[in-house]
């Protein structure tokens, strides 16, 4: 029988980077954990100081998270790193966006002065774009989805079947015109709170099939444009990262 190893000695963090990163093109259909193996490399690569954590098989200290489901592309996922050294945030962005491919993208990376990031994603904003649904044919299926108290909805788990309310999580669903120069193309602007069970972007469309039979012609573009704390008077995301670098955060959208 193979000895156990001694652990390694533990050297504690002395700073805390918050990552923000994008997930664009055909890397919207890279999965959580295609990212968690690319991001370890472009580290490696990088040369960032990395503190561990404990335990008999220690790994980098990374914290992801709400990360977007696969297919969907993001301006706003977020993480957080613990390393051994002071280490210019700029310095650490540039050499981060480096070693990873195109399409997964470091947009931003500020020191966390306090707090937790986990706790100030609240919400997400989306952009759903329904490719062969006109703005006026999507009207219908968002003013009945929005005039329920509920809406259950199935989702296939690990676990089975689960059936949960996809009503309650959204904050705000409207229709936006499409390209006045392209093909019909209804584009949602939906603001959802973060709770559990999440409701996604592709369970709102479930909904919206359900209460009015809204039908895709061709698969829906998702995108996440913000993520942050909710201000439920106004229904704004702010930016997580903002008190991280002081005063001049600003919403990320109303």
């Amino acid at each position: 029988m193979a000895q156990r190893q001694p652990d390694r000695e533990i050297v504690p963090a002395v700073q805390r980077l918050r990552v923000r990163y994008a997930k664009r093109g055909r890397l919207r259909f890279a999965s959580h954990r295609d990212f968690q193996r690319a991001f370890e490399r472009a580290l490696r690569r990088a040369g960032v100081p990395m503190a561990y954590s404990a335990g008999f098989s220690p790994h980098p200290k990374v914290s992801y998270a709400g990360a977007a489901p696969t297919g969907a592309a993001s301006e706003a996922e977020y993480l957080e790193i613990g390393v051994l050294a002071p280490l210019d945030p700029d310095a650490v962005r540039a050499a981060l966006d480096a070693g990873l491919p195109p399409g997964l993208d470091v947009v931003d990376v500020v020191v966390a002065r306090s707090g937790s990031l986990a706790e100030r994603l609240t919400a997400s904003i989306w952009r759903i774009e329904l490719p062969g649904v006109t703005p006026v044919a999507a009207q219908t299926p968002v003013a009945e989805f929005l005039g329920r108290e509920m809406v259950e909805v199935q989702r296939r788990t690990k676990s089975g079947i689960r059936t949960f309310d996809a009503r309650g999580a959204v904050v705000e669903l409207s229709v936006e015109s499409s390209a006045a120069d392209g093909p019909p193309c209804a584009i949602l602007h939906l603001v959802v709170r973060h709770q559990t069970p999440a409701v996604r972007p592709d369970d709102v469309l479930s909904a919206l099939h359900q209460v009015a039979d809204l039908v895709l012609s061709a698969p829906p573009q998702v995108t996440r444009q913000a993520q942050g704390s909710l201000d439920d008077s106004t229904g704004a995301v702010s930016d997580p990262l903002a008190a991280d670098r002081g005063p001049a955060g600003h919403a990320a959208g109303a």
